[in-house]
């Protein structure tokens, strides 16, 4: 296949990006801030919050807030995690746009993440399904440690297309392959992609990728070429897996949408705009840029 024309991307970070960020809990100001800036980027599909229990993740406690606080842009998709279905209702009085589930390819992943198996896990999205479809919500799906595992290691591809399938059966408009550990490499991406194309096209499958090996880009740049058109990237770098020992943040959107540029592929984000955003959320944070084009052009 060749190269689509445009790339839709996933904006990660205030949701995984922020999610696992050591410290203090970051301010509901500041969260929205990042989401606004982010969308006057040009971004149109940000993931905005995670209803979950502010006991496990404490950075996403206040998810309500945050959804009701966001100045909201005509055209911006705001989205939410909701691993159950109590998360599922407080999204939807917050007025989320569409939520996501989350399993994994991994069996042992699945018990030391969720704390079920994975079996279990898709039979707790049921019920979350049901709603969404009752009130015409979108459903997104993700899929863990589609390259490898920390626990594992290699994971096969058909693995990782059984339960893809199973989320698509299941309703899930959209399912985002994730390389939770980024240990992926470009030939592992391509041969895991065509085992889950056989099950599901790849029109409605998303690549998201971390770069904990340094090998996102390559392995993006494998997945587009095979007609991946959905990237999830989170500005700056930012975010972490913290069942996966040194596993560093999502790919960074500057980098992704610098790729695509020179790539001649459109994605509708001001460059410029960005890597100012990735800079401010870098400072306000107080950590090093992870993008190295926005350390390249902020300079």
């Amino acid at each position: 296949m060749s190269f689509p024309s445009r790339v839709r991307i996933a904006e990660m970070s205030p949701r995984d990006g922020l999610q696992n960020e050591p410290g203090p809990v970051i301010a509901t100001d500041l969260k929205i801030g990042l989401i606004e800036r982010l969308a006057d980027c040009g971004l149109t599909h940000i993931e905005a919050a995670s209803f979950v229990s502010p006991r496990w993740v404490p950075q996403m406690g206040d998810a309500a807030e945050v959804m009701a606080g966001i100045h909201r842009k005509p055209g911006v998709r705001y989205t939410a995690l909701t691993p159950n279905l109590k998360g599922f209702e407080n999204a939807l009085a917050a007025g989320v746009d569409e939520v996501a589930v989350f399993g994994a390819a991994s069996e042992t992943f699945s018990q030391k993440n969720i704390n079920c198996s994975i079996a279990e896990s898709l039979h707790r999205f049921a019920p979350v399904m049901d709603a969404a479809k009752q009130h015409n919500i979108p459903v997104r799906g993700y899929v863990s440690t589609v390259l490898g595992c920390p626990y594992e290691g290699d994971i096969a591809p058909e693995q990782v297309a059984k339960v893809v399938q199973a989320l698509h059966d299941m309703g899930c408009y959209e399912i985002s392959l994730g390389d939770t550990i980024g240990v992926g490499t470009p030939l592992k991406a391509k041969r895991m992609l065509e085992a889950v194309a056989h099950h599901v096209p790849i029109s409605k499958l998303a690549a998201h990728f971390h770069d904990t090996y340094g090998q996102a880009l390559a392995n993006l740049y494998a997945v587009l070429e095979e007609g991946i058109a959905v990237i999830d990237a989170s500005v700056s770098g930012l975010g972490g897996c913290p069942y996966a020992k040194g596993a560093s943040g999502n790919v960074a959107t500057e980098d992704v949408v610098y790729l695509l540029e020179g790539l001649g592929i459109g994605n509708g984000v001001d460059l410029q705009k960005l890597v100012a955003t990735g800079e401010w959320i870098s400072e306000q944070l107080r950590r090093k840029n992870g993008s190295k084009v926005g350390q390249a052009i902020a300079v």
